[in-house]
């Protein structure tokens, strides 16, 4: 009999709901949600180069599991995740997970904000090269502005520099340019890997902070 979900395969809804389901569960005040990992493997696959899952399950798992059965499911879920987001990006059909939050009248809104955190800790696995790089090249700066907008916004990512609050219109616009944004910066690392020496010189513009979190909700694909 064929297995209806084979490791190569993308998760489907139930799946990533019971990924969802697993990481809210985890007690820890700087747990990422589906979002936030998605955010998180984004970075690492479309950075100055790739991370060991060694390096980043730490950023994801924060308790033993409850056994061996569980943990096999995760890892296998979560492995599928990472490997679905190069899937994605060779098909041009790459889509952010988001979280949606609600808002004061009792309808829903879709948030950056999970994904935002979760990318930024993925740039933080590789400081030194997104530093020096940003430092440097204002194109890549250009590549991620929606991006960059969007953690502003959110309060992902603190700045110097002052900027207006977004609108609902200005805030869906970016969001609806993340796949694009995040095509072109694994275009830019491919078309300008990292130099011998780069890695810890120079400082970015602007710095990448996970605050406490300020949202909640469900996962939207």
């Amino acid at each position: 009999m064929n297995d209806p979900h084979p490791t190569t395969a993308p998760l489907h809804d139930d799946e990533l709901d019971e990924l969802d389901d697993f990481l809210r569960a985890q007690i820890a005040e700087d747990r990422l949600m589906l979002d936030g990992v998605h955010g998180l493997l984004t970075a690492l696959a479309v950075g100055p180069e790739p991370a060991k899952p060694d390096e980043w399950l730490p950023e994801v798992l924060h308790a033993p599991f409850a056994d061996e059965d569980q943990g096999s499911r995760i890892l296998q879920l979560l492995a599928r995740l990472n490997d679905s987001i190069g899937v994605e990006l060779e098909g041009d059909a790459y889509e952010p997970i988001l979280g949606e939050v609600e808002e004061d009248d009792g309808s829903t809104a879709l948030t950056a904000a999970g994904w935002c955190e979760g990318f930024s800790r993925g740039i933080d696995l590789r400081a030194g090269l997104w530093e020096a790089r940003l430092a440097e090249d204002p194109q890549l700066m250009e590549i991620l502005s929606p991006l960059m907008a969007l953690a502003v916004e959110d309060g992902v990512l603190s700045s110097d520099a002052e900027f207006e609050p977004l609108t609902d219109a200005e805030y869906e616009a970016c969001v609806a340019e993340l796949p694009t944004a995040i095509s072109a910066v694994a275009q830019y690392w491919r078309v300008h890997p990292p130099l011998r020496g780069e890695q810890g010189v120079g400082a970015a513009a602007t710095e990448f902070r996970a605050p406490p979190r300020r949202r909640g909700g469900r996962w939207v694909h």
